[in-house]
């Protein structure tokens, strides 16, 4: 709170020290006293937001999201999954985003589904997707925004209110083509932060008046419904898996270190030759001397 004051006082302090330097003749005094009755009426209005901000506080605002995990048997992973999309439309929900995945080589099947709904109706989507599969987890988080969005609100009302008073100082007929440049130039600045703080707001309103809730699917695994020898099918499928990855790895490693063969093999030929001539020369015996 002390720095929102802060800043305000400090955007108030730049207008009032423009009005003292607009003050220089009597002509412009008068134009002075303008600006200076804004720069005091939103200096004030600021004070009010604030102080009024505590009361407001009361009503809280809380950003809710829900994530659970469904596990379902895979040839009802595709039905399961569709059934919880067309819920949605049902009620007062909507699908952020959706996937959905088919089994490729040994990635195994499996969905997801963002979906964003009102708090009357989340028991209910709740209860759809306990029929859709058994629900292995469930985590809740919820996070107080109440602050952010009592602080967005009074920014927009404090822009808003700035910004008419600068819309009513260009209707003045007293105002000079330098005092019109300027008033524009606050009134785009001032808009601009009014659009940023607007948005920042919807934002929150989509976070606050709407729960979150991420379903991801996966399928029952074989070892869970299976037989005792569940667990060596899976060894044998994924034997398959890892001696594919084990050939794979070796022709990359062959093909890398071919172009090297070409260089390293004349080397070593070459190095070999040297050898073996080193070795001969030192079994040669010394030659002899005649005498004299």
């Amino acid at each position: 709170m002390e720095k929102i004051l802060a800043s305000r006082l400090f955007r108030n302090a730049i207008l009032l020290a423009f009005v003292a330097l607009t003050t220089t003749t009597a002509g412009c005094a008068k134009k002075a006293a303008q600006w200076s009755g804004v720069a005091s009426e939103r200096a004030a209005y600021s004070m009010a937001m604030l102080v009024a901000e505590p009361a407001a506080a009361a009503g809280r605002f809380v950003a809710e999201h829900h994530q659970l995990e469904v596990v379902t048997p895979e040839s009802q992973l595709q039905n399961s999954w569709a059934a919880i999309v067309a819920f949605c439309g049902t009620i007062q929900c909507e699908v952020v985003s959706s996937t959905i995945t088919a089994r490729t080589g040994g990635r195994e099947p499996s969905g997801a589904i963002a979906m964003r709904v009102v708090p009357a109706d989340l028991q209910k989507l709740l209860d759809r997707l306990q029929t859709a599969g058994q629900i292995a987890t469930h985590t809740t988080e919820r996070v107080d925004k109440t602050t952010q969005v009592i602080d967005t609100e009074a920014k927009i009302k404090n822009l808003t209110e700035f910004r008419d008073s600068l819309r009513s100082m260009l209707g003045k007929p007293s105002a000079t083509v330098e005092d019109l440049v300027q008033i524009r130039q606050q009134l785009t600045d001032t808009q601009s932060q009014l659009d940023s703080e607007a948005a920042q707001r919807k934002i929150l309103a989509n976070e606050t008046e709407k729960i979150a809730v991420d379903v991801s699917f996966r399928i029952a695994k074989s070892n869970e419904n299976g037989g005792a020898f569940s667990e060596i099918g899976n060894a044998l499928r994924e034997s398959g898996s890892v001696l594919a990855d084990s050939i794979a790895s070796l022709i990359t490693t062959i093909v890398a270190v071919i172009p090297w063969l070409v260089v390293v093999l004349p080397i070593v030929w070459l190095l070999g030759r040297a050898w073996r001539r080193v070795r001969e020369s030192r079994k040669r015996p010394p030659s002899a001397t005649l005498p004299q």
